[in-house]
Parts: structure tokens; C-alpha cells; sequence
């Protein structure tokens, strides 16, 4: 189809393109592997049916937004068709002969799909464009009291209509150069419809076609492409190519909020945390070229949406437009503010929802851990917490002695007492020291004797975990915490442990194998679900039906992905259970995690906690049940300022009142 001369013209412009690309991509690779730690290739072998449906099937992308997914799928699924689709195209233009016009079936099919494509593709960008441009939601863009790279408030709009431009030309151009082929050979293709009635069109126009021919419709076409590539890796569209590797290189986790080991014990460590960019993983700069800009993770951001200046998606897009001037040493604090970074309650919803695999909460918490142990920086409130987990081995700083003091007059056996049970209770810092928390652990303790559970806890020998230290940044605590906790643990040898905190519960299972604790471990509400199951208790459902609506931990749902336990048990109760809006993995947070239990709120338009609170009380439910003590905690003050018409329970409060005593 070209003449020699535009084939030499076009082979060089392809070379010049794939030249620029390499640079490009190059710099890229340069970038991410200044973070810290090593690539465990070995991974991507494991993860190839995962990363099939993640890539290939956009799986993560259709959990949200579900029209805008559906409009992005079809421009990713284009974006795969096209690969083949320009190829046809070079060989066209190089050799004259058309492949999918002369592969049977295969090419008859596959030129069905690549029509249909090309048009979903148009119109997809047309959607997505009047989406961007003319609707604006406020979910694609951030407040202006958020930190975000000046350039990029513009530059993510200028992006968007440079690629958008770009392929949607790209697309039609093609269209039409297809549309030639068959008006310029006379054919009538019935696995082309559309393209054939342009194609008729063209026939009957002829001065048309002095206008547009093959050859400037391939100029057109796939010029562009090969124009664009180079800047590729200046685009936010680079998430195309590294999306992949984020699914398949990733470390491997035992859950989303489990943070990496630090051998304090080695006396060569000079630095802790992330102070600036090239500290972090080469994963979480990699993030940032994986980042679609979607703001996806902002719009589920607890924080963000009680009007904090906390914004995940922000401090994503703050790395790459950073990583664009080639600065892998700009400080943390530049592209995050220290407000923002102590805002976060770690709950984890922006890593679960982000459809690309990003974990901007790690970040975060790697600022922390600089700020608290390089810097001796952190909300003054925390010291509290801080001195009480090291002087008295829990957060609220009660003596060690007064540790079963909540167990008094009730059969709760110790370990020394009972030192071969089938179950250890790890009763927990706020069941064991705080008041309203205890209530949960007397109702457990009685759930437990009614089911005749061989059990015991460590009573005074029992520690804090260490989990509010380590959320704040305070890895020294935590691994002096997590140390003793384990050298306790593996000389009792658990059969099994139950746990009354989601934050216990992550922490010993998650977390304590880095220290040589592996454990078998569950939720205290999973135990009660398997004692009701196994008839080891009875439940007086036969009593009215009360309404119940049941507010997900975040660490016990998205951490641990515990979800239907807690929900079992209570419908064993006779409860009837209404979900709030966001529930289950996208439920939103009590405004507890991440150490918020022990500081002051940062200020904004709302309390997390209220926010959380109102969302339960319009389902219209008579009781708000729990399966954690610091939401358990949340969401009382909140009931409390509220007025107090909602009662606040833990799941097995609400059990043991049902209970049938035998």
C-alpha cells in the first residue's frame, strides 16, 4: 500500500519512536528500582490466574463506579484489540496483503470483534470525556486544601484530552482506512457491518475518496501511535503497561495491613521509615506509575470524606509528578502534608478498592515510622499510649495486677490454672482494662462456660500486642511488645487462639510469623458461630425479633476478610440484621485504627465516628452491634452525643442474652 519512499520514511519514524520509548521506559525502570528491597520474580508464576482476571477482565475495576468501569473495560479491552489490529495494519502497508481479510473463519471473527470494539471504544471516550468535561464530578478531583503538585491539577485534565485525542483519532481513522480497503476492493463485508455501509458510502461518493485514501488514513493512524509512545511514560497512561507487574511482583502479604519486618536487634539499621521517596519499596514507587489518577481511593478515604486534608490519591500523584523530573530524594513531607499523614486510621480502604493494587496506606505509615523514631515527631496525645505500653504493657496504662479484674466472680481459668486448653483466650488491652470493653469479655467468658470450652488466658502474663505503637510509627514498642508476646506464646503452644480485638486478632496471625509465632487464630465472634453450629450453646430465637445492624471492623472485615461470622451469630440470635449502605469490605471506618483512639481528631467538616453513627441510624435498626472494642468505644460516644436511642453492643452481648443456660 505505501511506496517505497513512505516505507523508508515510516520505517525510520518507527525506529526514532522506539528510541524515545526505550528512554522513556528506561528512566522508568531507573526509578522504581532506587526503592528499597528486591523483586521476587518467582511471584508472577504463582499469580498467573489472578493476574489474568485482574488485567485482562478489569475484575477490581467493576467493584465501583460501575457505569465509568464499564466505559474504562471497553477502552482497556480496545486498547488490547488494537495491538492486533495495527499490526494487520503494518502489514498491510508494507507487504499489501490484508491477514484478517485472508484467515478464514479466525479473520472473519476476529474483524466482527475488532468493529464492534472500535465503536464501543468511540463511544467510551465520548462518555468518559462529557464525564470529565462537562459533569466534572467532584470525585475526580481533590479539595484545595489538599496537598497536590500544582502542576498536576492541570496537567491531569491536559493528559486526559491528549489521549483521548489521540486514540479516538487513532480509532476513527482506522474506521476509515478499513472502510477504503472495502470500497476500494468492492467488497461487502457481512462480519462488518457498519464499515460496509460506510464503505457503500464511499462508492457513491467518488469525490470522496480523492479527499481520504488508505494511505493517509495509515499516515493518520498509526502515526499517532507511534508519535504517542514516547510519551507514554510521561502519561498517567504508563498504568497500562505497569499494572501487570504491580498484580504479579507485588510481596507477598498474609493481609493488606500487614506491615514489613525490622530486625531491631540489628545494630547496622541508620534508618527507619521513609524520609524521602527513595526510602520507600520499589513496589510503592511503582505505585505511582500504576496510579490511574481515579481518585477511587480518595473517595473511600474515611478522612477525606469527614473533610480532612488526607487524600491517598493525592500523595500517589504527588510521587509521579515528582518522579517526572527524575527526584527520587524529594522528602515525604513535600508530597504529603504531616496533618494528612497522622489522619490516617489505617483501615485500609483505600489499598482494597484501588483497582490497580496500590497501597498508598503503607506509605503513610512508613512516614509515620521516620517521624517517630527519626524524628521523635508525633501527636503529643500518644505518649500516653506510648509510656502506658511500656511501663504497664497496655495502651490505657492500668497496673499489670489489675488484669482479671474483669473476671471477677465469673469461671475464667489461666493458663497456670488450665495449662493444656483446647482454646487460649487472648482477652485484649480494652476487654481486659476498659470498662464499657469488658462488658464483651464477661458475656464471651460466659458463652465459653456455657459451651463447656476447654479454655484458659494468660491473665497478667497477657501484653498488649504492640499494634497502636506500630500504627503510630513506634517500631521499637512493637517489636519489643511482639518479642515477649511471642517467647510467652510459644512456650504455652497454643492448640488454638481466639481473639476479642480485630487488632489482636491481625496482629498475632498477621504479623507475629515474622517473629516465629505461627498461630492458628480467630475472631471471637467466628468461635461463637462454630459453637452454635456444633449445638455447644442454645439461643432463645423463639423471643421477639430485634432489628440489628452490624458495623464491619475494619480490621476484621478488609484486613482479615472476616465478613459473614460476626453476621451468622447475630441471625442465630434472632436478630434481623440491616445493612448500612457501605458495609462488608467497603464499609466505612469508626475512626479508631491506625492509634486514633489515643490522640485528638484532626480537624475537619465531621467526626469519623459521627459520620460512621449516622449511616447506622438511617437504616432504622434498633441496635448498632459490634465485633471490636475500639468501635465499640466510637460508636457509644457517638450514640451518647446522639441522644442514646440507638444501644451500642458487642455481637457477643447480644448472644448471651438469647442464651439458653442448660
Amino acid at each position: 500500500m505505501l511506496t517505497l519512499v513512505e516505507k523508508i520514511l515510516f520505517a525510520i519514524f518507527m525506529i526514532v519512536s522506539a528510541v524515545w520509548t526505550y528512554r522513556g521506559a528506561r528512566r522508568i525502570v531507573s526509578q522504581i528500582s532506587s526503592g528499597q528491597g528486591k523483586v521476587d520474580w518467582s511471584l508472577a508464576s504463582k499469580r498467573t490466574g489472578e493476574l489474568v482476571a485482574k488485567y485482562l477482565f478489569f475484575t477490581p475495576v467493576f467493584r465501583f463506579r460501575p457505569l465509568p468501569s464499564f466505559l474504562h473495560a471497553f477502552i482497556g479491552w480496545g486498547f488490547f484489540i488494537y495491538v492486533f489490529v495495527n499490526l494487520n495494519e503494518l502489514i498491510l502497508a508494507y507487504t499489501g496483503v490484508n491477514v484478517l481479510h485472508h484467515t478464514g473463519l479466525p479473520g472473519d471473527i476476529f474483524r466482527s470483534l475488532a468493529e464492534f470494539i472500535s465503536f464501543a471504544l468511540m463511544l467510551s471516550m465520548i462518555g468518559m470525556s462529557i464525564r470529565r468535561y462537562i459533569l466534572k464530578p467532584a470525585t475526580l478531583a481533590t479539595r484545595d486544601t489538599t496537598l497536590l503538585n500544582p502542576k498536576a491539577r492541570a496537567g491531569i485534565t491536559i493528559d486526559s484530552a491528549i489521549v483521548t485525542a489521540t486514540f479516538f483519532t487513532h480509532t476513527l481513522t482506522r474506521v476509515f482506512a478499513e472502510s477504503f480497503y472495502l470500497a476500494r476492493h468492492e467488497i461487502h463485508d457481512a462480519w462488518q457491518p457498519i464499515t460496509s455501509a460506510l464503505a457503500g458510502w464511499w462508492v457513491n461518493k467518488p469525490e470522496a475518496q480523492l479527499l481520504f485514501d488508505e494511505r493517509l488514513m495509515f499516515w493518520i493512524s498509526l502515526g499517532l501511535v507511534f508519535a504517542f509512545l514516547p510519551y507514554f511514560a510521561y502519561s498517567k497512561h504508563i498504568h497500562l503497561f505497569i499494572v501487570p507487574f504491580n498484580f504479579a511482583l507485588k510481596p507477598e502479604r498474609k493481609s493488606m495491613g500487614q506491615l514489613s519486618y525490622i530486625n531491631l536487634d540489628d545494630q547496622s539499621i541508620e534508618q527507619f521509615g521513609a524520609a524521602k521517596m527513595s526510602d520507600l519499596g520499589w513496589e510503592q514507587i511503582m505505585d505511582s506509575y500504576a496510579c490511574i489518577q481515579c481518585f477511587r481511593c480518595q473517595e473511600v478515604c474515611p478522612a477525606y470524606n469527614t473533610g480532612k486534608v488526607l487524600s491517598p490519591a493525592a500523595l500517589e500523584i504527588n510521587k509521579r509528578y515528582h518522579l517526572k523530573t527524575g527526584d527520587t530524594d524529594v522528602p515525604m513531607l513535600n508530597l504529603i502534608s504531616e496533618e494528612a499523614v497522622w489522619a490516617c486510621t489505617s483501615c485500609g480502604a483505600c489499598v482494597d478498592i484501588c483497582p490497580v493494587g496500590n497501597e498508598p496506606m503503607r506509605d503513610i505509615l512508613d512516614i509515620r515510622r521516620n517521624l517517630a523514631m527519626m524524628e521523635s515527631q508525633f501527636p503529643k496525645q500518644l505518649e500516653t499510649a506510648f509510656k502506658g505500653i511500656e511501663r504497664n504493657a497496655n495502651p490505657w496504662n492500668v497496673p499489670q495486677s489489675d488484669r482479671l479484674k474483669w473476671a471477677e466472680g465469673l469461671n475464667v481459668p489461666t493458663i497456670e490454672q488450665n495449662p493444656e486448653p483446647d482454646i487460649l483466650w487472648w482477652v485484649g488491652c480494652a476487654p481486659a482494662t476498659d470498662a464499657r470493653a469488658q462488658k464483651t469479655a464477661q458475656a464471651f467468658a460466659k458463652i465459653l462456660n456455657a459451651a463447656g470450652v476447654n479454655f484458659a488466658v494468660l491473665g497478667r502474663n497477657e501484653s498488649c500486642t504492640g499494634d497502636p505503637a506500630r500504627r503510630a510509627g513506634r517500631e521499637d514498642i512493637f517489636f519489643a511488645m511482639a518479642s515477649q508476646n511471642v517467647e510467652v506464646l510459644n512456650e504455652v503452644k497454643p492448640k488454638r487462639i481466639v481473639a476479642t480485638c480485630p487488632h489482636c486478632l491481625h496482629t498475632i496471625k498477621n504479623e507475629y510469623p515474622a517473629f516465629g509465632g505461627n498461630y492458628e487464630v480467630a475472631h471471637h465472634t467466628q468461635f461463637i458461630n462454630e459453637l452454635v453450629g456444633a449445638g455447644k450453646i442454645s439461643l432463645e430465637v423463639d423471643k421477639d425479633q430485634f432489628t440489628v445492624t452490624f458495623h464491619d471492623p475494619c480490621y476484621l472485615g478488609r484486613h482479615n476478610k472476616i465478613f459473614d461470622a460476626p453476621r451468622e451469630a447475630l441471625k442465630s440470635a434472632g436478630a434481623l440484621t440491616i445493612e448500612m449502605p457501605r458495609n462488608s469490605a467497603k464499609s466505612f471506618c469508626c475512626g479508631a485504627g491506625g492509634a486514633q483512639m489515643w490522640k485528638e481528631e484532626e480537624q475537619g467538616s465531621a467526626r469519623v465516628n459521627a459520620t460512621r453513627f449516622a449511616e447506622a441510624k438511617s437504616t432504622g435498626a434498633s441496635t448498632l452491634a459490634v465485633g471490636c472494642p475500639f468501635c465499640m468505644a466510637m460508636m457509644t460516644d457517638a450514640s451518647k452525643a446522639d441522644g442514646g436511642e440507638i444501644q451500642v453492643k458487642d455481637v457477643a452481648e447480644l448472644v448471651v442474652e438469647r442464651l439458653k443456660i442448660r
